[in-house]
């Protein structure tokens, strides 16, 4: 009987495993998470398995933006099933975030104690951007009355802005309060259509020919007169008596959307046709005008809609784009790239929330995504 040496036996199990003939260890097995731009792709649903730590759809280009995250927090979508979603906007006395869907006509509240999502305006008149003042008002721009609005604490609207120089307004898209009591907003045409709004009655700049009829399926017919678009598409301040300001006229090719104010309210931030350009405030003044960024990563465009500030004055914008850079872009006080937020869907708008406000509400195309960060948002909505 031959008596075999141990060493001998594990020697030779060795040799029938690739690599450690040699005295190697065995590679371990190693997986690629799923994201949106693996086959197949990342799943958002209620059900789908976590994506792993850290997310493969929070992209870090520089370091500094890794003290901005909480490294096991990751991208949830919260919501899901709307037609475009725009506007989120946080309550902090009522611990609840809005936000709009404005080719549904729906402005939606969801629920920070239970994550509930339920209609809180039917018709909303194509509400689009939202805010809260620093007493905790809700502010709204509706394009289907093209006008500013703000819900007061007993219940009761105000108009804030409908007109401009005894002349109706386009159709204001989105706001910002400023600590000094005063309102601040863009004014461009996206609200002059059938889906978002209210087209121009009759032959107009946005209804070539009056081809389409606003009167047509709107329980607002007859609450509103004629209206043609007569207006630039410009900037503008509401003073706390109510004047309407022009701080930023309209340059062709540079249309306005999404703004907001640095921490210190010593600059406000502006999109323009994709790009964000950034202005110093004084007085209720706008001056010195200029490109923050031109929100092209990769040498792709990732054109930005809406955005916020955080408290350490880095700007976090929505982004369009390709699969795979749109979502959310991050830029720090200089204009540099810092990192993004990959999702399945073009982003809208973003806003902070949460008690802390220390989660960032993403509003995508179709749905509602959130993610707990390691700052918070320096606006009060």
């Amino acid at each position: 009987m031959t008596h075999l040496n141990r060493r001998l036996m594990l020697a030779g199990a060795a040799a029938t495993i690739p690599g450690l003939a040699l005295g190697q260890a065995a590679k371990p097995q190693l997986g690629t998470p799923l994201s949106v731009i693996t086959s197949p792709a990342r799943d958002f649903g209620p059900n789908a398995p976590p994506p792993g730590s850290p997310d493969p759809d929070i992209i870090r280009t520089d370091p500094s933006f890794g003290g901005l995250l909480i490294g096991q927090e990751t991208i949830r979508r919260v919501s899901t099933g709307y037609h475009f979603l725009e506007g989120p906007a946080w309550s902090s006395v009522g611990l609840y975030a809005i936000f709009s869907d404005v080719k549904n006509d729906t402005l939606y509240r969801y629920l920070w104690e239970t994550g509930q999502v339920s209609v809180m305006r039917r018709p909303s008149f194509s509400t689009n951007g939202n805010s809260f003042d620093f007493q905790g008002r809700q502010l709204s721009t509706q394009d289907y009355f093209r006008r500013v609005v703000r819900w007061e604490l007993d219940g009761s609207m105000s108009i804030v802005a409908d007109s401009y120089d005894g002349k109706p307004l386009n159709s204001p898209n989105d706001l910002c309060p400023h600590r000094d009591g005063s309102v601040w907003f863009t004014d461009p045409q996206f609200g002059g259509n059938l889906a978002e709004g209210h087209p121009d009655d009759g032959d107009g700049p946005t209804n070539p020919g009056g081809l389409r009829d606003p009167r047509i399926g709107h329980s607002g017919v007859g609450l509103i007169g004629g209206m043609h678009q007569v207006l630039p598409a410009n900037v503008y301040r509401v003073d706390p008596g109510g004047r309407v300001d022009l701080v930023l006229p309209f340059e062709q090719g540079l249309g306005p959307n999404g703004l907001c104010f640095s921490p210190d309210y010593s600059k406000l931030y502006i999109i323009r046709a994709g790009r964000i350009h950034v202005g110093d405030v004084s007085g209720g003044k706008l001056s010195n005008v200029r490109e923050f960024t031109d929100c092209m990563v990769d040498g792709i465009r990732c054109g930005a809609d809406g955005m916020r500030a955080d408290r350490a004055g880095n700007i976090w914008a929505s982004a369009s784009g390709p699969l795979g850079y749109c979502g959310v872009t991050v830029w720090n006080p200089a204009g540099k790239l810092m990192g993004r937020i990959r999702l399945p869907e073009g982003c809208a708008n973003v806003c902070f929330g949460g008690p802390k406000r220390d989660h960032l509400f993403m509003t995508a195309t179709q749905s509602l995504y959130l993610l707990r960060l390691n700052i918070q948002g320096a606006a009060p909505g």
